[in-house]
């Protein structure tokens, strides 16, 4: 007899316990998987082996954006890869080919790795769920429940678990210790920045301090320097296969803002501060409709973020640029970190993120007290009411309380 497979829940709650990226939260996933007759309601099921895993897949897919090179381009690439261990719920008795049931619940908790110490891919925490436009980069989970029954072949049931990353939140204290960078020109000119914080969300107001500086060694020349324009900008660098022989880079501007000075370069520098807005990308179509959410992805937008995948890496920088006339331009481009919250939200998970640390000081990974499994076999007392039924007479007949 088929088996009707489901995972089911905590109470009230989501699969995934912790957040992913603070180990201090100890993320996992909890649940437990539910195994029933799928047809004729009461045949026993038989059962012989039932496991669980969270596997990783990773697509990528370069030329899916562009119209003239999709057809030309070499198929997608894909990789699937399996986080932390499978897990094994239940094994029938040694000797026995399988184990009929009627009804079988099997608690689990899976660890996802926290990233603590080793280079080895298993300890790496996994990147975030990711659909970026025409799928040109995917990551997607699954918790994928294998039940072999005697001998026929295993059956395995995927089911899609959204994943995302914590540690890029504006508001850590990493991120707001201010980040500055300088270049020369022509031994001319000096031009310096500043960054007060280098994590942003949508919609975050991006600020930065600039600075030009003459040569006083050289003040002869350096005074014929004049400033035309200043422009700053965000650019967003995706490296397809970075790990591969052949890495494909595509680099796109997202937002851009010019300033006009033209002015000579004064004895004592200039001094200015610029700010723009980090873009937004808005979910809803035309019409002003939010499409419905897949399962498998936690946001509706597919705005890319700082992350790293096997086949795919996405990294942003702020690129400063000082236009000058008799002296060469001077470019500063300062990796920044993109978090896919704003400030605002990144603010309303503090509190909860301190709270699951909480939480999770008392779990042991070793031993993570699950509750004990609830198996109904064929010969257990009142074993048709697990399902909802009692026999009346000669008849099974739906049971009501």
């Amino acid at each position: 007899m088929s088996a009707f497979v489901r995972i089911s829940g905590p109470p009230n709650g989501n699969f995934l316990i912790g957040y992913p990226g603070i180990s201090a939260t100890m993320p996992r996933i909890e649940g437990k998987v539910e195994i029933r007759p799928s047809a004729g309601i009461t045949a026993p099921v038989n059962v012989s082996l039932v496991t669980i895993s969270l596997m990783r897949k990773e697509t990528i897919h370069p030329q899916a954006d562009s119209v003239t090179k999709k057809r030309l381009a070499p198929p997608r690439k894909e990789v699937t890869d399996i986080v932390g261990k499978e897990m094994l719920l239940f094994r029938c008795p040694a000797g026995r080919e399988h184990e009929e049931v009627i009804s079988m619940d099997l608690p689990f908790v899976l660890f996802i790795p926290f990233g603590r110490g080793g280079r080895d891919s298993s300890r790496r925490v996994p990147p975030a769920s990711l659909q970026l436009p025409s799928r040109t980069a995917e990551t997607t989970y699954e918790m994928v429940v294998t039940v072999q029954q005697g001998q026929t072949e295993q059956k395995k049931y995927p089911f899609p678990v959204p994943m995302a990353r914590y540690d890029t939140l504006s508001t850590f204290g990493m991120y707001n210790r201010p980040e500055s960078a300088e270049r020369v020109s022509d031994h001319l000119v000096t031009l310096a920045i500043s960054l007060p914080r280098w994590s942003y969300g949508p919609l975050d107001p991006v600020s930065v301090y600039v600075k030009l500086s003459p040569n006083q060694d050289w003040m002869g020349k350096a005074r014929k320097v004049t400033i035309s324009k200043i422009t700053i900008g965000i650019d967003e660098e995706i490296i397809y296969n970075h790990e591969g022989d052949e890495p494909q880079r595509k680099v796109k501007t997202l937002t851009k803002k010019t300033e006009s000075i033209g002015i000579r370069l004064p004895h004592s520098g200039y001094l200015t501060n610029l700010g723009l807005v980090f873009p937004a990308k808005d979910p809803r179509d035309s019409d002003g409709i939010l499409p419905r959410s897949k399962p498998q992805f936690p946001m509706y937008a597919v705005s890319g973020f700082t992350t790293t995948a096997s086949l795919y890496k996405i990294e942003y920088y702020l690129t400063v640029r000082a236009h000058l006339t008799s002296a060469r331009d001077i470019t500063i481009r300062q990796p920044i970190v993109v978090c896919p919250l704003d400030h605002a939200g990144c603010k309303e998970e503090m509190e909860a993120i301190e709270q699951a640390a909480r939480d999770a000081a008392h779990v042991n990974p070793d031993n993570p007290m699950l509750p004990l499994p609830s198996i109904v076999r064929p010969s257990d007392p009142n074993a048709l009411s697990h399902l909802g039924c009692a026999i009346v007479g000669n008849q099974k007949k739906p049971l009501i309380d």
